[in-house]
């Protein structure tokens, strides 16, 4: 690669912080990355804090902006949708993730080898190390192990808040979600829509005293879930309601054997209920087969239109 500083000083670089009330770790996050990216512009998204974030991250220099609908996902949309830079990050206003590590996260984004950088908090231990919250790191390890088998990927760490995007991933990338579950939406988009993606382990550091986390364990655990398997009858609808369909058609010869049976031995059904829901359960699985191939031919002509989109905005 081309001299790095030489990159840095010729590309525009955008530093995104989504915050909801981090008074107390906004300012460090601020002078950290200043430090480390001089030139960089310094974004910090209000998302209707109750303390005094706004304020001091306009004290200290960051282009402020507030965004009024709750949540991570929407705050991330609206970045996405009005700054314009060629090299975007995107990192926590909580102080967990050093700024130290950001050149290391950039370098593949630009040199093009990389659409989206994850920062990988898991593999080197620091995470389990200084994460003081069981659940929090047994839903990582969920999530990670659920999107793996599902979308046959080999991903490393599918929470972590700290990333860096090219120009073309953000531009093309649309955030349906609204919380915290945009970080599982946009991997699995990636995956599906053949990004290149590049992990590389970070150090992370705990929150400090007095910085409290706004991700609800279950609650948001519970969301993060259910998007994995929204996403997965999105992209992967033959396979989703072809299971569905096997499940009925096996529910269907469970009841329906021995009313044939019945019939074979005796010429008449006496198990009428049986019957019927046989038959049903044959035509649910039936029509379960038939969604998934029309949806599967739908998901196959939308990642045509995909590509072919990030295609032509690549070329203008």
């Amino acid at each position: 690669m081309r001299n790095f500083q030489k990159i840095l000083n010729e590309m525009k670089i955008a530093l995104l912080i989504p915050c909801y009330n981090e008074e107390k770790t906004i300012e460090k996050v601020i002078r950290d990355f200043r430090k480390e990216l001089p030139d960089a512009d310094i974004y910090v998204y209000d998302n209707n804090s109750t303390d005094n974030t706004y304020q001091i991250a306009l004290d200290n220099g960051a282009i402020v902006r507030k965004e009024r609908k709750q949540g991570k996902a929407n705050v991330v949309r609206s970045m996405f949708r009005t700054i314009n830079s060629d090299i975007y990050i995107m990192v926590d206003g909580d102080d967990t993730y050093p700024a130290s590590e950001v050149k290391k996260l950039m370098e593949p984004a630009l040199s093009e080898d990389a659409d989206m950088v994850i920062g990988d908090r898991l593999t080197n231990g620091t995470y389990s190390k200084e994460n003081k919250r069981g659940f929090h790191e047994f839903g990582n390890n969920l999530v990670r192990v659920l999107i793996n088998r599902l979308f046959k990927a080999k991903m490393k760490d599918i929470m972590t808040g700290y990333r860096v995007f090219s120009k073309r991933f953000v531009k093309n990338y649309p955030v349906l979600c609204s919380g915290f579950e945009l970080e599982t939406e946009m991997t699995v988009y990636a995956l599906n829509n053949k990004y290149n993606l590049v992990e590389i382990p970070i150090e992370f550091r705990d929150r400090p005293a007095g910085s409290i986390s706004k991700l609800r364990t279950f609650t948001d655990g519970r969301k993060v879930i259910i998007t994995i398997f929204n996403l997965y009858r999105h992209y992967r609808p033959f396979v989703f309601f072809g299971f569905i369909a096997i499940i009925m058609f096996l529910l269907a010869l469970v009841f329906g054997i021995p009313v044939i049976r019945e019939y074979i031995l005796y010429q008449y059904v006496y198990k009428v209920p049986s019957a019927i829901l046989a038959s049903s359960l044959i035509i649910v699985s039936l029509f379960s087969f038939s969604i998934g191939l029309i949806l599967d031919t739908i998901s196959i002509i939308d990642r045509k239109n995909n590509e072919l989109r990030i295609m032509n905005n690549s070329q203008k």
